[in-house]
């Protein structure tokens, strides 16, 4: 058995109106607006913090929207960077990228703070490149090393997660509203 048929739960900042409205069934799961923006760093797709509905609502509110949105996530045929043949092949695409952006005479984005241009191309690169086989990728999984350290001299961060991105909506099994102990 593919080690990527597990499920896993999936939390996702937004506003409180779409919030309501997927979680009521007036917007289906389906219609869910895939991310595009210059600070995606996982392609293209509906993003969700795993495991982490505390991390989605601090996001949200940062960003002034009050909505989270629980899901629950089969991953499918993922592209998981916890796994080095991953990794590997997200290098062998970059440089692949490279020699297509020098044979057309044009420079390459650039990653820059906040904005992952590089990172998000290379990515979506690969989805399109798995398009053309038996089982493409369904979804993005990475570790993210994120905000200060726990500790003097600490290697743990406080705002480390696991991030994932999907792109084929019907890894998407259900939603639900997180219970925030309130």
């Amino acid at each position: 058995m593919d080690r990527f048929a597990r499920v896993v739960l999936g939390y996702h900042g937004c506003d409180a109106d779409f919030a309501e409205s997927i979680l009521l069934g007036k917007t289906q799961i389906q219609d869910w607006r895939r991310s595009e923006n210059d600070y995606d760093w996982l392609g293209h797709g509906v993003y969700f913090w795993e495991h982490a509905p505390e991390r989605a609502l601090a996001w949200a509110s940062s960003r002034k929207k009050k909505g989270v949105i629980g899901a629950v996530i089969q991953l499918g045929n993922c592209l998981d960077f916890t796994d080095v043949k991953y990794t590997q092949a997200l290098a062998a695409g970059y440089e692949s990228l490279v020699e297509t952006y020098e044979a057309r005479g044009t420079p390459l984005p650039l990653n820059r703070r906040g904005y992952r241009a590089l990172d998000c191309l290379v990515i979506n690169d690969l989805f399109l490149q798995s398009e053309t086989i038996r089982d493409p990728y369904q979804t993005v999984r990475c570790p993210f090393l994120e905000g200060e350290p726990a500790f003097p001299t600490s290697g743990i961060l406080k705002e480390s997660h696991i991030q994932l991105t999907v792109i084929d909506r019907e890894c998407i099994l259900g939603v639900f509203r997180p219970n925030f102990g309130v």
